[in-house]
C-alpha cells in the first residue's frame, strides 16, 4: 500500500515537472534550435563535430526547460490572472515555488556538466547564458521590451555555437546573433499579442503594448531587416543557390504571418507564432542541402 502510494506520489510529480518545463510543447525548443543549427553548420562548412553537436542540441534543450520553470516562477503571481497560463503548474498550485527553483538548479546542472565536454571558451560563454535565461522572465516588470531580451538570451546559442565549434566568434556570426535576436523579437511579438489585454489589466509590459497601433508594420520592417541579415549570412559565408532558396521560401513565410495577424485575432496570431518553426527550418534545410551540394 505504501509502496504503491509513493509511486503515484513520484508519477504525479514527475508529470508536474514534465508540464513545468514544457516538454509537451516542444515548439519552443525547435525555435531556440534552429539557430544553434544554422550556426553549427557555417561554422562547421556542414560538418558539424557529432560530440559538439549532441552537446548543443542537448543544452538547447534543456536550457529552454530552465528557461520556462524559471519564467513560471517570476510569473507566479500574474499566471493565475491570465487565461492562458492559469492552468500551469505552479499557478495552479501543483508545483511549489521552491520545488519549481530545484528544477531549475538541476536543470542548469545538467547543461551545465554537457557544457564541461567542450572548449573553456565555450564553458565562459555558457555563464552568460545561465545569466540570461534567469533574468529574462523578470524584464516584463521594467522594460517594454522584454521579448528584446528574449531575443539576446536564445540568440546566445549562435555565438556558443561558434565556439564550440571553432573555438572563435567571427564577424560572421555576430550578424547571424543579430538576425535570431530580430527574429525572437518578431516572434514573441506575435505570442504576446495573444495576452494583449490580459497584460494590461495586470501590468505586464511587452513590445505588443509598447508597438500599439504599428505592431504589424513594426514587425514588417524587422522581417525584412531579418532577412537582409541572412543574406549577408549567406554572401560572407560564400554560400549558394540552395540557401538563397530557403530565404526566398522563409520570406514567403514571413508574409504569411503577417497575413495572419492582420486583424489580431488571437487564435491567428499564436498560428503565426508557430509558423515561425517552419521559417527556421527552411533556412536550416537550405543551409544543409547548399552544403551537401558543395
Amino acid at each position: 500500500m505504501v509502496s504503491t502510494v509513493l509511486k503515484d506520489h513520484i508519477a504525479d510529480r514527475c508529470k508536474q515537472y514534465w508540464l513545468l518545463a514544457r516538454f509537451d510543447r516542444p515548439i519552443g525548443t525547435l525555435i531556440l534550435l534552429w539557430p544553434s543549427l544554422w550556426a553549427l553548420w557555417v561554422a562547421s562548412n556542414g560538418k558539424p563535430d557529432i560530440r559538439v553537436l549532441t552537446v548543443i542540441c542537448l543544452g538547447v534543450i534543456l536550457m529552454r526547460a530552465a528557461g520556462c520553470v524559471i519564467n513560471d516562477y517570476a510569473d507566479r503571481d500574474f499566471d493565475p490572472h491570465v487565461e492562458r497560463t492559469k492552468q500551469r503548474p505552479i499557478a495552479a498550485g501543483k508545483v511549489s515555488p521552491k520545488e519549481a527553483l530545484w528544477v531549475f538548479v538541476a536543470l542548469c546542472l545538467s547543461a551545465f556538466a554537457l557544457v564541461l565536454l567542450l572548449n573553456i571558451y565555450t564553458i565562459l560563454l555558457s555563464f552568460v547564458a545561465a545569466f540570461l535565461a534567469a533574468s529574462y522572465p523578470f524584464m516584463k516588470r521594467y522594460t517594454q521590451l522584454p521579448q528584446a531580451y528574449l531575443g539576446i538570451a536564445f540568440g546566445w546559442a549562435v555565438p556558443m555555437a561558434f565556439s564550440a565549434q571553432t573555438n572563435s566568434i567571427p564577424l560572421l556570426a555576430w550578424v547571424m546573433y543579430c538576425a535570431v535576436v530580430l527574429w525572437a523579437l518578431v516572434y514573441d511579438t506575435m505570442y504576446a499579442m495573444i495576452d494583449k489585454d490580459d497584460d494590461l489589466k495586470i501590468g505586464v509590459k511587452s513590445t505588443a503594448i509598447l508597438f500599439g497601433a504599428y505592431d504589424r508594420h513594426i514587425m514588417a520592417v524587422l522581417q525584412i531587416i531579418i532577412i537582409g541579415l541572412l543574406t549577408s549570412v549567406g554572401q560572407m559565408a560564400h554560400l549558394g543557390a540552395a540557401y538563397y532558396t530557403g530565404l526566398v521560401v522563409a520570406a514567403g513565410l514571413s508574409v504569411y504571418q503577417q497575413k495572419l495577424i492582420f486583424n489580431r485575432h488571437k487564435a491567428l496570431c499564436f498560428k503565426a507564432f508557430l509558423n515561425n518553426n517552419y521559417f527556421g527550418m527552411v533556412v536550416f534545410l537550405g543551409l544543409m542541402i547548399d552544403y551537401l551540394l558543395h
